[in-house]
């Protein structure tokens, strides 16, 4: 039964340290947090078995946080309040070409990493191109163009026969 209540304490605490290291996906992810988190995990390890490596305990350990994974996605189907608090909800970054630095600080991004999500799917180059940037809550930043205003064609004149 201690390895049942470790594995929900370390799953608790990992959700935690998880929420409030940001939203970023794991592509996004630095090597230094890569590298912490890589630290983090043996440390869960040797926390959750503790000196009992057996395979009896691994599968305990194992099946406790599939379980609890389980529960915390159907509890999510249920109740948008708790899908809201461990999701997150979207952030809007920029709005009509304006950065939200307060919202940008909060989520730890820079506007030149708005730019490069906007780069990449959108070929926008200039800040005030953009309609929306959305922090969504996988991590992933969602760009919304502004739409281009066409120049209107000039009527083409007709050569003068002479």
């Amino acid at each position: 039964m201690d390895s049942v209540i470790q594995a929900a304490i370390v799953y608790l605490l990992l959700w935690i340290v998880i929420r409030l290291t940001g939203r970023r996906a794991l592509g996004q992810l630095s090597t230094f947090e890569f590298v912490l988190f890589l630290i983090i995990g043996g440390t869960v390890q040797r926390a959750l078995l503790g000196q009992d490596y057996s395979l009896t305990n691994a599968v305990i350990v194992i099946a406790t946080l599939v379980g609890l994974d389980v529960l915390v996605s159907l509890i999510e189907r249920r109740s948008e309040l708790f899908s809201k608090i461990v999701r997150g909800v979207p952030t809007i970054l920029v709005e009509n070409g304006r950065p939200l630095e307060s919202r940008l600080a909060r989520a730890r991004l820079s506007e030149a990493d708005v730019m490069a999500a906007a780069r990449l799917r959108h070929g926008i180059d200039r800040i005030e191109d953009i309609k929306f940037a959305i922090l969504e809550a996988n991590g992933q930043i969602s760009v919304i163009p502004r739409e281009r205003t066409q120049q209107p064609m000039r009527a083409a004149r007709p050569f003068a026969s002479g």
